[in-house]
């Protein structure tokens, strides 16, 4: 059965959707099969021509339910819940059906209150700093920030992903050919996290990030048929 992450935090503008984009990226990369799952209604879906990755609209109660149970009937697969802000009811449920959360939070004071409050919320949850500065400075003031701050949870705070102005490109409607590398290299990492904390074999890692955007193993005629399901 398939794993699922959910990317989720009470505070918005924190990097949901860039996440759960980028991991989904990162698991093309790595020769992992998965599908990105838009719960934030509002949002629209986009087109997942040039992906590695599907894309499922579950933007309604009873959407998310078919789709978690369609993902969940996908061998070797993993659906990765895109959240949205200010909904604790919402992140309620997709707790409880997930197998990986995760709390996306930026550097700034707010941010790491409100993660503060999510990680007691969610026991079982990890925070990882997004859109973390890269200036050597800016960096060194929020690591020293997360250290005062975050010091009881450091146990459950996985590396930063840093900020990238090429990761628009994932959130773009029509995605291009190809990535920059850079950015490639940043889904990669992101995902390699993932993938060491839910202990899943990876046989078909591609050695080429950022060169073409197909998916690396079309899927078999009976995941086709389920993304049309839930594509309807």
């Amino acid at each position: 059965m398939a794993d699922i992450i959910c990317v989720i935090g009470n505070k918005g503008g924190t990097g949901k959707t860039t996440l759960s984009h980028m991991l989904c990226q990162g698991m093309g990369l790595l020769g992992q099969r998965s599908v990105c799952v838009l719960t934030d209604t509002h949002r629209e879906p986009l087109d997942p021509s040039g992906r590695r990755y599907l894309l499922a609209d579950a933007r309604s109660r009873e959407a998310l339910v078919k789709v978690v149970d369609k993902v969940r009937g996908l061998k070797a697969w993993l659906g990765i819940i895109d959240g949205g802000g200010n909904r604790t009811e919402m992140d309620r449920r997709l707790y409880g059906v997930a197998d990986l959360v995760l709390l996306p939070f930026r550097d700034s004071h707010e941010d790491i209150r409100t993660v503060i409050r999510d990680l007691e919320m969610f026991p079982r949850a990890y925070a990882i700093p997004t859109q973390w500065p890269t200036n050597a400075w800016q960096r060194e003031a929020a690591e020293k920030t997360v250290g005062e701050l975050l010091a009881p949870y450091h146990d459950r705070i996985l590396d930063p992903v840093f900020s990238l102005s090429g990761s628009k490109i994932l959130l773009q409607k029509n995605m291009p050919e190809g990535l920059p590398t850079p950015l490639a290299n940043a889904c990669r990492a992101a995902a390699h996290q993932v993938v060491d904390l839910l202990q899943l074999p990876l046989d078909n890692e591609d050695p080429l990030p950022g060169i073409g955007n197909r998916i690396a193993n079309p899927p078999p005629p009976q995941v086709q048929m389920a993304q049309l399901a839930v594509a309807a």
